[in-house]
């Protein structure tokens, strides 16, 4: 996984207005906020322009960076602020439960699915989409505590500090968001569980009807270097407990978007 890498004497000469550092510390923390907020919001265009403004952040806040914790806390501290506050975000979160997103996924599954010339593209793609959206049914907080905890792997302390918790109340949630999408997955995800009754295949072609898939695009599988078949294979290898952890574990990371990152270094570095 990237990660925020941005040494202390590039961000002190940021701080003292060195464009060329400021674009260090934008080109060290783009693609882990981008990653948080695709996580969080799931939604392409929604990730993408909370990214913008949350590096907007980052380098306007920078001189208020005083050392008191790692350089990567304080930037993913920001982040969090913006997902937790901005009323845009608040807006047009969904209110999906576990409860409707399970009903969903058994609507329109067919028993022989047809053989489609693209499907280990489109299975890959609905997984990804599948795997990514199940968060939306956590709430925002739980939602947070697990991408940091899970996803991002970063250890209690660090995580707490992030969400401004202390580290048992950080344990707590984290403990309620595993076990709501372990309870989930293993009752409703065919990856995860032999049972459930929804699979990729059976549930692709409800899938392309409703628009939730695109056979001429795949935004959240782009970057994927796993096919399903592998990805399939490799969750059916770990133990009951581990296989909804490699389920969300196997969503590739995205860049953040080029078109981000020359609009921010433009207004670094405006022309002459």
């Amino acid at each position: 996984m990237t990660v925020i890498s941005v040494s202390a004497d590039e961000v002190k000469a940021a701080q003292d207005g060195d464009r060329r550092a400021l674009e260090g510390v934008l080109s060290g923390v783009q693609d882990q906020v981008h990653h948080l907020a695709r996580r969080i919001l799931v939604n392409p265009e929604d990730a993408s322009e909370a990214t913008q403004e949350i590096l907007i952040l980052v380098l306007t806040k920078l001189s208020t960076f005083r050392g008191d914790s790692a350089f990567s806390t304080w930037v993913y501290r920001v982040a969090v602020r913006y997902l937790l506050g901005a009323r845009k975000i608040r807006d047009r979160e969904l209110g999906l439960t576990f409860d409707v997103f399970a009903a969903d996924l058994e609507t329109g599954l067919v028993a022989d699915p047809p053989h489609a010339p693209d499907q280990a593209l489109l299975y890959n793609e609905l997984r990804v989409s599948c795997t990514m959206a199940m968060l939306l049914c956590l709430t925002m907080d739980l939602r947070l505590a697990y991408v940091l905890g899970d996803i991002f792997e970063l250890d209690h302390g660090e995580a707490s500090e992030i969400l401004e918790l202390t580290p048992a109340a950080y344990r707590k949630r984290l403990s309620r968001a595993r076990r709501e999408v372990m309870d989930f997955t293993s009752s409703h995800c065919g990856l995860v569980s032999g049972q459930a009754k929804c699979r990729c295949p059976r549930r692709l072609p409800a899938a392309v009807a409703a628009g939730r898939i695109n056979p001429d695009q795949t935004p959240n599988s782009a970057g994927s270097t796993e096919s399903y078949s592998e990805v399939s294979h490799r969750i059916s290898s770990v133990i009951d407990s581990l296989k909804s952890f490699e389920l969300q574990r196997a969503v590739p990371q995205q860049r953040c978007p080029v078109e981000i990152r020359t609009q921010l270094t433009e207004i670094l570095s405006p022309p002459l």
